[in-house]
């Protein structure tokens, strides 16, 4: 089965345009965080993600923990998909659930460790997908995401054969190592920022390079 790829860090209708001319199948919306690139006014977020045509996925990277602001602000917002960067309540799925039919769970593991693969475990029940990084959440500003580092592939193989959701691979990922990603953990999709960008913009080139890397993957 083909790689998905999902651009992150979209900061205006015309990146999300170029993104999806390319083949991006999911375009991935910042809203505030604690550090990290790419955050931008949920106001934006909102006329972005209604440019975004029927068959491709918008999703909202959240850092709120609390069901009802996180609720309240896919309702501002209009996604379809709500990427959680930080440890949520297994009560805040099911608030979720129950409140937003039809809008898709992502959960973001980050890989520090083996513990990891507990953690997938535990919230793979609970959600469409779970993405993989490479923050740092116990640092005094949580990093959640947007890191440009790489993590032990190994780990992320292990949680890709444990669980039963979609596994989205990101975290330092370019054209340059993408393929070897891809092979090494078989993810259902995998998730860019820095790595095609160039000074904070997309990056025609990169993007070039990136799925020419990704569809060069031999899946038979």
């Amino acid at each position: 089965m083909k790689v998905r790829v999902k651009i992150c860090c979209i900061s205006s209708p015309e990146e999300a345009r170029l993104a999806i001319s390319y083949g991006a199948s999911a375009i991935g919306l910042v809203s505030a965080m604690p550090s990290g690139p790419g955050p931008i006014p949920e106001e934006l977020i909102t006329e972005i993600a209604a440019s975004i045509p029927p068959g491709v996925s918008s999703f909202l990277l959240t850092s709120k923990q609390d069901a009802r602001s996180i609720i309240e602000q896919q309702r501002r917002t209009h996604v379809n998909t709500l990427q959680l960067v930080d440890t949520v309540p297994v009560e805040t799925y099911r608030d979720l659930r129950r409140e937003l039919p039809g809008i898709a769970l992502v959960q973001v593991v980050h890989v520090t460790g083996d513990q990891a693969i507990g953690e997938a475990r535990r919230v793979a029940p609970h959600v469409n997908g779970i993405l993989l990084d490479s923050g740092d959440p116990s640092l005094a500003a949580k990093e959640l995401g947007g890191t440009g580092r790489t993590h032990d592939w190994k780990i992320s193989r292990r949680i890709r054969e444990e669980v039963e959701v979609p596994i989205f691979l990101a975290g330092g990922l370019r054209a340059e190592n993408v393929a070897d990603a891809i092979r090494r953990v078989g993810p259902y999709a995998v998730d860019v920022c820095s790595g095609v960008r160039t000074n904070g913009r997309l990056d025609e080139e990169k993007l070039t390079q990136f799925f020419c890397r990704v569809e060069s993957v031999d899946y038979s």
